[in-house]
């Protein structure tokens, strides 16, 4: 059977530029191109572990607008379960500006529309979806009540919670102490454990805050240069597949999802998370979010060649 993964999270529809550099303020920019790309965490995250052969349920709220039958036409043709896809009447989906510099970096500046609609009812709603699930995974683009209850009732029914705390707000103990995993980049987990991160050694001291708040395991990644994972048994650090930077864009949601169906299917908190990174490093190779996302035997022909590399 495939793992089950329920998603709870945002749609938007990308707006992306490529650009020489960020643009100073004031000045106007050539850019190379413009793309319009579907992305959004929340569906980055349930194509990425639909990709990796999951049966993924998402549930999430988007406009009656152009943006938003495309998005969800989109998610149909990955076989994801739209049950729980709400058409907000009034609003706009969710819109998000993405420059791309060419060394890969990028800047995003995020418009929530129906985004901000995605409420307790709807997840209540929901709620078999969520308990009958394997994982379930949530960021912060959605209200935070929102994917409060959405945890709250995975954690009742056992189901294990991943949360990619993005953007980054403050979060209580409470809330912390129901979630399994907590996969953060270097600025989230600076802002929720008060420790500026810019080294192994300052990420294992903010992973460590982050443990007595009440996570379970502490994933925190940290771009080219790898990912530091703690528990209470210890710490592993798992360094970055190198490969050329195109768009960092959904590489870390590509990872979340890569590492729920590493886990569903079996895998150990190590081998789970070096799928992801493998997965994640093949997404920065190309442009976009949704676009970029591979699928399951790109990973696996990806892996062989760099472990046959390796070998010789």
């Amino acid at each position: 059977m495939k793992p089950r993964i329920t998603v709870v999270g945002s749609v938007n529809m990308d707006l992306v530029f490529r650009t020489p550099r960020m643009p100073a303020i004031g000045e106007t920019l050539h850019g190379h191109e413009f793309r319009q790309i579907p992305g959004g965490k929340g569906a980055n995250q349930a194509v990425a572990a639909a990709r990796q052969g999951a049966a993924v349920s998402f549930i999430a709220a988007v406009g009656d607008d152009g943006f938003g039958e495309f998005s969800r036409n989109c998610l149909t043709t990955e076989g994801i379960d739209l049950s729980f896809l709400s058409t907000c009447k009034g609003l706009a989906t969710g819109v998000a500006g993405i420059m791309v510099e060419d060394c890969g970096n990028n800047s995003i500046v995020l418009a929530a529309g129906a985004n901000a609609a995605l409420s307790i009812a709807h997840i209540d709603a929901a709620s078999a979806a969520i308990s009958s699930a394997q994982y379930l995974i949530c960021q912060l683009e959605t209200p935070i009540p929102t994917v409060s209850r959405a945890i709250e009732i995975a954690h009742t029914h056992g189901v294990k919670v991943i949360l990619n705390p993005a953007p980054a707000f403050a979060l209580t103990d409470a809330l912390l102490q129901q979630v399994d995993y907590l996969i953060v980049n270097e600025t989230e987990a600076s802002q929720l454990s008060e420790i500026t991160v810019l080294d192994q050694n300052s990420a294992a001291l903010a992973s460590q805050v982050l443990l007595k708040r009440g996570v379970g395991v502490v994933l925190l990644t940290m771009g080219e240069h790898g990912t530091l994972i703690t528990q209470t048994t210890g710490t592993q650090f798992i360094p970055a597949i190198k490969v050329e930077v195109v768009d960092t864009t959904a590489a870390g949601d590509t990872f979340v999802g890569a590492f729920a169906v590493g886990l569903a299917n079996g895998l150990s908190l190590l081998e789970a998370s070096i799928e992801a990174q493998y997965t994640a490093a093949l997404t920065v190779t190309k442009l976009g979010a949704q676009t970029s996302i591979p699928q399951r035997q790109q990973v696996l022909e990806f892996m062989a060649q760099r472990k046959s590399t390796a070998a010789e």
